[in-house]
């Protein structure tokens, strides 16, 4: 993926890699003409939303905007899976506006729908879909952060148990046992836990 870095809150965003999927020429055309007036680096594609993962891998853009034409069931199945593999925001462009058809897409993680021929429109989407999926994945990586912290207590918790069950310790000394051990053999105290848990490390008692 490009490495844009995003504007403050407030300000445009400019030179974004914009990967543009349409399986009209002449329409594909006219939106690569407006985003690039907006600033970005287009990536144009003739293809359907069937065929965008391919480019999606390969070109690894900052954010995807695919115009929905004839079929929109049809492209609410193909979003389902896309979505969830694209590494990156996507907006579909239709012709004429569809609150319905926007809603529903927004539930299966669409950021945004636009018309394809509002400049201001798509300005606006982009920037809003940017921004929305920056905002999701920083609290992606807080979540994962968290669970790990909880899963390394976890551990932890239960290497104590094991300690004080196997040599009839108190908590405390069973945790300085841990971390004693820890600092002596180079390792952190979460990674020593998972071996006493696991039955790699039997850590005979303090004198």
């Amino acid at each position: 993926m490009a490495t844009t870095e995003i504007a403050p809150a407030g300000a445009p965003l400019k030179g974004l890699c914009v990967l543009l999927a349409d399986e009209d020429k002449a329409a594909l055309t006219e939106l690569r003409d407006r985003v690039e007036s907006l600033g970005h680096e287009v990536l144009a594609r003739a293809v359907g939303i069937a065929d965008i993962a391919q480019a999606l891998a390969e070109d690894e853009p900052d954010i995807a905007l695919v115009e929905v034409r004839n079929d929109p069931e049809h492209a609410i199945d193909l979003m389902r899976e896309l979505v969830d593999e694209a590494g990156c925001p996507i907006v579909l462009v239709l012709e004429e506006a569809d609150a319905d058809f926007a809603a529903r897409t927004a539930e299966l993680g669409v950021f945004a729908c636009v018309r394809s021929g509002d400049v201001e429109s798509i300005r606006d989407a982009i920037e809003i879909a940017v921004r929305r999926h920056r905002d999701v994945s920083a609290l992606g990586e807080q979540v994962d952060g968290l669970s790990g912290a909880l899963d390394r207590r976890a551990v932890i918790e239960r290497a104590k148990g094991i300690l004080m069950e196997r040599h009839e310790i108190p908590e405390d000394e069973a945790f300085e046992m841990l971390r004693t051990e820890a600092r002596s053999s180079n390792r952190r105290v979460a990674e020593l836990s998972r071996s006493v848990v696991d039955g790699r490390a039997l850590l005979p008692k303090q004198p």
